[in-house]
């Protein structure tokens, strides 16, 4: 396999979680999405992905996948153990409610060409996204307090954690104020402890500025 992606994004690292998680092998090939109009937006890559975003997950030539939860989904199909999703009905839609949140609520209105794109129309781009992500994770806090416990939900690791830890960090960079989200700080810590977080994380990968 190999997962073409870009160290911070939000999206490519929940997938380098999940893989480190799972103990699958892989190649990572950076994508830059900074340098000059962005490499996701060459031909080459969008041959790959045509919507221009980073990750995708080649799993042999010519066999692409694309949307992180997506793939997300297919890891824990084809290698469930160990399971980032819960047995219970009830607590499987809990995890996906919130994975949503930072997915569907709070990740679109920050990526690189929603934040271009709003430098372009004469507007504020920090502004935007401090405005959005921050209400985006105030709303989570309320979902994940009676939900939590080590983890997102309960005391087992899921989607839900993958996708709230490289959140965070996003927002820490942007300036957004964390201080009113103690529960999602403390999960955040319990998830810094384990070894898929260390190797996923952002710093650690060979395309991020040493």
């Amino acid at each position: 396999m190999k997962l073409h992606g870009f160290w911070r994004s939000t999206s490519t690292w929940r997938v380098r979680i999940a893989l480190a998680y799972k103990n699958l092998a892989h190649e990572y090939v950076p994508v830059d999405l900074l340098a000059g109009e962005g490499a996701q937006n060459s031909l080459e890559h969008r041959q790959l992905n045509p919507m221009a975003q980073v990750p995708v997950l080649e799993l042999e030539q010519g066999l692409y996948l694309t949307q992180s939860i997506a793939i997300l989904e297919y890891l824990e199909e084809r290698w469930p153990k160990p399971p980032l999703l819960p047995r219970d009905p009830l607590a499987r839609v809990r995890v996906r409610q919130l994975t949503e949140v930072v997915n569907a609520g709070i990740q679109p209105l920050q990526n690189t060409g929603v934040e271009r794109h709003v430098a372009s129309l004469g507007a504020d781009p920090s502004a935007w996204i401090q405005r959005f992500v921050g209400r985006g994770l105030a709303a989570l806090e309320a979902m994940t307090l009676p939900l939590a416990g080590r983890y997102s939900v309960g005391d087992a690791l899921t989607f839900a954690d993958l996708t709230l830890v490289p959140e965070l960090a996003f927002a820490r960079r942007v300036g957004v104020d964390l201080s009113r989200l103690p529960t999602l700080l403390r999960v955040e810590a319990n998830c810094a402890q384990l070894d898929c977080f260390k190797k996923a994380h952002a710093d650690a990968q060979p395309d991020a500025p040493r």
